[in-house]
């Protein structure tokens, strides 16, 4: 049975300058010098063991992945993030569909942050021109040249624009690729389409990014460090656009994880940061580590030796390092983030802390120790 769908071709979009905005990246960002304020001598002990762990994985050269809730990005976090890559601290960060919209429209306009109660009551809420067709458009154009998510975005930042092909090479390209790369042949037809609907010339299409300094995706991009997206059909206001195509939101995302379950497949002896991210981490993070065992296995090994730290803000009295899961009748056994990850082996710690207090007292720590 066929039901009726949405027509979102006939919503009626506005342009982004006309959003009124909460988080305004060069007043609200967390600079480097900053320190944190509300960690207990207990929560500076484990970030300091975290940090001696990370230091021993790069010596081993070893993952160390970071993943991380959009608020990291909206919290003004982008100069401590881009540090822990800059340094080699950090090997791969990853983050939800939300986490990649703030990133590149701080880049793109120096603000991100709309009011959802205010602008859903109005039926403006993420229906804005240039996040809808430009993120879009480059997850269309990324497709095509086979890159992930966060990447395909990082690249458009990076380069101020997006380079665009003749719709004729896409079309060759397509009866060329169909029978050896039916994926690739297909990703051509979906951006040729895409061009031909926005009425977009082929060339390079400039899209200036004044305050690109602050983002973490053009900063990975340019030190080819994976920055992974890792998004749900809906959950992000790119959805809202005309120009949105699932196709390319499938291939860039599916190409992310597999670059996400590749850094965890060298996570023994690593370390993972979960910050602030209640489903998006865990749920990657079991599958690409049940994906890496399998592997180990049939070589005659096995992943047991990672360390890992969950940081968010929910309090709980329940020590996960020292007694393992809770009973069913415990509350903190319905911290479903805590429960997955302390099933994934390893060394696992829960840290009730704001991510800034938390990722400033890791930057510190690691530094302080380095300049000695």
């Amino acid at each position: 049975m066929s039901h009726p769908k949405f027509d979102r071709n006939k919503l009626f979009i506005r342009k982004l300058a006309e959003r009124k905005n909460q988080v305004f990246i060069e007043k609200d960002h967390i600079p480097l010098t900053a320190r944190s304020l509300n960690l207990s001598k207990k929560d500076k002990g484990l970030i300091k063991r975290t940090s001696d762990k990370i230091r021993s994985a790069r010596e081993k050269n070893k993952s160390v992945i970071l993943a991380f809730g959009a608020h990291a990005i909206k919290n003004g976090l982008a100069p401590v993030l881009i540090e822990l890559i800059k340094k080699g601290w950090v090997t791969h960060l990853a983050t939800n569909g939300a986490g990649i919209i703030h990133d590149w429209e701080f880049a793109f306009q120096g603000k991100s942050g709309e009011d959802v109660r205010e602008n859903v009551k109005n039926g403006q809420f993420g229906i804005w021109e240039e996040t809808g067709l430009y993120i879009n458009l480059a997850l269309l154009t990324g497709a095509f040249e086979g890159l992930g998510y966060g990447e395909s975005i990082g690249k458009m930042i990076f380069q101020e624009g997006l380079h665009i092909p003749e719709p004729e090479f896409l079309l060759g390209e397509a009866n060329r690729l169909m029978e050896s790369d039916p994926e690739h042949a297909a990703a051509a037809i979906d951006l040729c389409a895409a061009l031909r609907k926005n009425n977009l010339k082929s060339g390079f299409l400039s899209i200036p990014h004044p305050f690109k300094k602050y983002s973490v995706q053009c900063s990975a991009y340019d030190l080819k460090i994976p920055f992974t997206g890792h998004p749900m059909i809906g959950h992000d206001i790119i959805y809202n656009h005309p120009a949105n195509h699932g196709a390319a939101i499938g291939r860039t995302a599916l190409t992310d994880f597999l670059y996400f379950a590749h850094s965890v497949s060298h996570i023994d002896h690593g370390v993972y940061i979960s910050v602030g991210s209640a489903i998006m981490s865990p749920m990657i993070f079991e599958k690409a580590l049940s994906m890496s065992q399998n592997l180990e296995i049939q070589r005659k090994n096995h992943i047991d030796n990672h360390y890992m730290i969950i940081v968010d803000l929910a309090k709980t009295e329940w020590d996960w390092a020292k007694n393992g899961e809770p009973p069913s009748d415990n509350p903190s056994y319905y911290l479903r983030y805590c429960k997955t990850f302390n099933r994934m082996g390893g060394e696992m710690h829960y840290l009730t802390a704001d991510n800034r207090d938390f990722l400033l007292e890791l930057y510190h720590d690691l530094s302080e120790v380095d300049s000695v």
